[in-house]
């Protein structure tokens, strides 16, 4: 049980690191407007998602230690509004100005919840 969770902790990184490295290519576009939502992105977006779930299920059913559930509660939260916003503008070849920004912002907020969050 502990190997399947440090391989799902390695591929919530892996999935964080799509997701933010998607946003900063793009910082030179936040000032023109025309930044996109990149598949890398998505890509990431999902993977932090269905990994975030699986970790706080083999935690659950290990004997690792109690998972904080409003924390969990919290960063879901924020990740299925990534997603969403994400996927809802996915397709745009000029989606608002404010979308890639705040998705790496949410990223980033996620981030310093699950390190500073105890």
């Amino acid at each position: 049980m502990e190997i399947l969770k440090n391989v799902l902790v390695v591929l919530h990184f892996v999935g964080l690191a799509s997701l933010l490295g998607g946003v900063l290519v793009q910082i030179r576009s936040f000032k023109t407007g025309t930044a996109v939502v990149l598949p890398a992105i998505m890509h990431g977006a999902w993977t932090q998602l269905v990994t975030g779930i699986a970790l706080v299920g083999v935690i659950e059913m290990g004997d690792f230690y109690d998972s904080n559930n409003a924390k969990v509660a919290v960063k879901l939260a924020v990740v299925v509004v990534i997603v969403a916003v994400g996927f809802l503008n996915r397709k745009n070849k000029r989606p608002a100005a404010w979308v890639v920004p705040a998705i790496g912002a949410l990223a980033l907020v996620n981030t310093v919840i699950a390190v500073f969050w105890r």
